[in-house]
């Protein structure tokens, strides 16, 4: 199992747009072959108020691959990153793979 770490630096004035785009997400990940196990926003208690995380579970790296591929030809998915782009509330994405050593279950 592999984790994909999505770290979002917003413009906190357009947090909702974020939140539309992030709750739509939800359906076309899972459609592509990704299993989400989140999508975080700031708040305003602790920590950067520009800062999101999202996280997605795949089985392998070759499934991660083939998720990247079906998400760029969906047009759903396709739709929903125009429009995020448009909002402007994205101002930076980074990408990581991680790889889970421990849970609680363990």
């Amino acid at each position: 199992m592999i984790t994909l770490c999505i770290r979002y630096t917003l413009n906190p004035t357009k947090l909702a747009d974020f939140e539309t785009y992030a709750r739509a997400l939800l359906g076309q990940i899972e459609r592509c072959g990704g299993k989400l196990g989140g999508y975080y926003l700031p708040t305003k208690f602790a920590g950067p108020t520009n800062a999101a995380l999202a996280l997605i579970d795949f089985p392998s790296l070759a499934a991660y691959e083939q998720y990247r591929a079906k998400l760029a030809a969906d047009p759903e998915a396709v739709e929903s990153v125009r429009r995020v782009d448009q909002s402007g509330c994205v101002l930076n994405e980074d990408r990581s793979i991680l790889q889970q050593v421990a849970d609680s279950a363990n």
